[in-house]
């Protein structure tokens, strides 16, 4: 049913008075406000965040029916509210006291693109009081229904385009970027930043973090659960991953890193796995580097042996992450490589102080000394003499 055609003859939908202004297409303009009656509307199911929701739920239910729109709304509406507890009782609580201040967008058949958290508070508050049962929303008319590239450029250019962007977790962001651009080719990188007023890096860069999001959740039997993502928290350290996998020469390395840090951030070996990637940072590249990672090539080995076919959350925290032996194993070997590495360095200072200091008096450029005057070069000599005594203070320390 077209909201803007059947809606208003039928009382489904009444005009207001309101306006919401809107940048659309390059376009900026103010479009009319209706309210539209609660059950005539659903949630958008090609929204990044309600995207990783909807696997959560295919996970253990099977398919959710987007054509039983009360049972779909009633499903996703628990996920809003189970996601952020405390957003949805200070909306809810700010509509109840004054009414819905900031109006939606919803397409003529009655998807949100905008204003999914309001239309959830609404359907609470409705149950007790009959006076929330419409939802405030400008309705774009415009035929792109069954267009799914159209629909989600449109969401992308109102969720992320606006000045104050939404406060979507980052990897609900990663997902809705392996749904459109890797996985279904849905959008260009190009559309998706233009869409997303974000710059083409700032998209490749995300792109990057995606792909390696899905790498680990494959690595722990877990394809594409990107709820598992979410609830691991793994944003963070695969955020730094890239920096640390430049560090490498060859493909293997690559693997052998990638595979050290799955497996640490399955176990959570350490508290802060963003720390535990830049910790890595000072393995890579020196002569513990083949040690540390035959060690941790090893102890990975015994805990993907232990993984079942399928992981869910409850299996990782039931069963994987108890094995206390294991997570001291990980915590043991990165500790024990971090002070050989600190040991060397340490070792190494003296001839690093030294080859410094080498390298700056041969930088010194003689010739200006013959332009000095007299205090200058009585500066020099003072100089000259400290620099002299600390050299035989060196030999002094050699020969002994």
């Amino acid at each position: 049913m077209n909201l803007l055609q059947e809606g208003i003859r039928n009382g489904t939908v009444i005009e207001t008075t309101l306006t919401r202004k809107l940048t659309l297409d390059g376009i900026t303009q103010s479009y009319p406000v209706y309210k539209v009656r609660l059950d005539m509307l659903y949630f958008n199911d090609q929204n990044d965040r309600i995207a990783t929701w909807i696997s959560e739920y295919k996970a253990t239910n099977g398919e959710l029916n987007i054509s039983d729109r009360k049972t779909y709304n009633t499903v996703i509406e628990g996920f809003i509210v189970k996601s952020n507890p405390e957003a949805i009782k200070k909306t809810k609580a700010n509509i109840e006291l004054v009414d819905q201040r900031e109006p939606g967008v919803v397409l003529s058949d009655g998807r949100i693109i905008d204003g999914n958290r309001r239309f959830a508070c609404l359907r609470s508050l409705t149950e007790k009081n009959d006076r929330f049962k419409y939802f405030e929303t400008v309705i774009l008319d415009r035929n792109i229904e069954s267009n799914a590239k159209q629909i989600k450029m449109l969401e992308l250019s109102i969720q992320h385009g606006e000045e104050s962007k939404v406060d979507y977790n980052p990897v609900d962001r990663l997902v809705g970027i392996y749904n459109d651009i890797i996985d279904t080719k849905l959008l260009s990188v190009a559309e998706y930043a233009r869409s997303a007023n974000e710059s083409l890096p700032e998209v490749n860069k995300r792109i990057e973090i995606a792909n390696l999001m899905v790498e680990f959740l494959e690595f722990i039997n877990a394809p594409l659960q990107f709820h598992l993502a979410r609830d691991m928290q793994i944003y963070a350290p695969m955020e730094a991953l890239p920096v640390l996998l430049k560090k490498c020469h060859t493909e293997d390395e690559k693997e052998d890193v990638k595979i050290s840090v799955f497996t640490n951030l399955l176990m959570r070996s350490e508290g802060d796995m963003r720390q535990y990637v830049r910790s890595l940072k000072n393995i890579i590249g020196t002569d513990y580097q083949e040690e540390f990672i035959e060690e941790q090539r090893e102890i990975a080995a015994k805990v993907v042996e232990s993984l079942p076919d399928k992981v869910d959350v409850n299996t990782i925290r039931d069963k994987i992450r108890i094995n206390e032996d294991i997570v001291q194993e990980l915590s043991n070997s990165l500790e024990k490589s971090l002070m050989k590495v600190k040991k060397t360095e340490t070792r190494n200072l003296p001839v690093q102080l030294l080859e410094k200091a080498t390298f700056t008096v041969e930088s010194m450029d003689l010739n200006i000394i013959k332009k000095l005057n007299d205090s200058d070069l009585r500066r020099i000599e003072r100089q000259l003499v400290r620099l002299q005594d600390a050299i035989d203070q060196v030999w002094s320390s050699l020969n002994e």
